[in-house]
């Protein structure tokens, strides 16, 4: 035992009847060490309950065993969406067989960019994946800059340098729902969009506008900003802008559980006079009355690719390309 009464490195070798080294060596996960040779130190490691020194391990590793998620939102949004605990829950099945743990930071708009740059820089993370961010000011250029492994819940905007990014085809899936209004005979289709300075609320209004053009529509257009505030917001401005509306695109499932609210309260009945669609399938969607038609997106399995790839990265692999993945249409009572 040392000082603190722990056991020690060396008494881990002696009993296993190897050199510390070796023992060094099947702790830092090294792959030139023999199946009965690892075996026999792990034996030894869990007779003595040793606890490997992570700080010590750091040095010679360079790895803290640690990766950032890194969420631009003001807290009371990251625990009321599920898009978060869904991205959150594919990160942590993806990481559960490694050593590696989550730290996650959140960093409101108004906070200090540089501090979270201080951070990544600092050495307390192997790898950061970026979530839900914005293309406000400078801050996703530097991210995409930082020689730290980086991946992108999307693609980032205002930044010229490759980099790793998972997302879904939000044009598509905007397009499906839209077109799903117009051929069960809705003809004033109005959208509440999402924030422009995200890739999500401007590829999901993309979408909404290239069919209301094809279709020959007007587009009546409210924007939010992906929050239940917002979503209602935006649906009272465009009730009284277009009372006689008879479809609505959310461009979230967060934003349509308060647009169904708003036109309950406005005494218009979903789907008979109102048909509406939202974007996410989350847990919300079979929640609502009615239950939600909406856009499928996977989740839980970006959130795995997302780590993944990270943890390909922080191991030395090379990835700076756009994964996209589809969506689909999950139709149920609202429209």
């Amino acid at each position: 035992m040392d000082g603190s009464g722990s056991p020690t490195l060396e008494q881990v070798a002696a009993l296993a009847g190897v050199s510390r080294a070796t023992v060094s060596r099947v702790v830092n996960g090294s792959p030139k060490v023999l199946p009965d040779t690892v075996a026999a130190v792990e034996l030894a490691i869990r007779e003595l309950g040793y606890v490997p020194n992570r700080a010590a391990r750091a040095l010679v590793t360079r790895r803290t065993d640690s990766i950032a998620i890194v969420v631009p939102e003001p807290d009371s949004r990251v625990f009321s969406d599920p898009f978060f605990a869904g991205m959150l829950s594919g990160v942590s099945r993806m990481l559960a067989p490694t050593s590696s743990q989550l730290v996650l930071l959140i960093e409101p708009a108004e906070a200090d960019d540089q501090r979270l740059l201080r951070y990544l820089r600092g050495g307390h993370v192997d790898g950061a994946i970026i979530i839900s961010h914005h293309g406000r000011d400078n801050i996703l250029q530097e991210l995409a800059q930082l020689p730290l492994p980086i991946v992108f819940s999307a693609r980032p905007l205002g930044v010229d340098v490759p980099v790793a990014s998972v997302d879904v085809d939000n044009v598509a899936g905007a397009r499906t729902g839209v077109q799903h209004l117009l051929t069960i005979g809705r003809q004033k289709v109005a959208t509440v969009a999402g924030p422009l300075d995200m890739t999500a609320g401007i590829d999901r209004l993309t979408g909404y506008q290239e069919v209301m053009k094809e279709a020959g529509l007007p587009a009546m257009i409210a924007y939010g900003d992906f929050t239940a505030d917002g979503g209602e917001q935006a649906t009272l401005r465009l009730l009284d802008d277009h009372p006689d509306l008879d479809g609505l695109f959310v461009a979230s499932d967060l934003m349509a559980t308060a647009a169904l609210r708003v036109l309950s309260q406005r005494g218009r009945r979903v789907p008979a006079d109102v048909a509406v669609v939202g974007f996410d399938d989350s847990v919300l969607a079979t929640t609502t009355t009615p239950k939600l038609t909406t856009v499928r997106q996977p989740v839980e399995q970006l959130g795995s690719r997302l780590a993944e790839i990270l943890l390909s990265k922080i191991a030395g692999g090379e990835h700076t390309t756009a994964e996209i993945y589809n969506t689909e249409l999950v139709i149920r009572d609202s429209a």
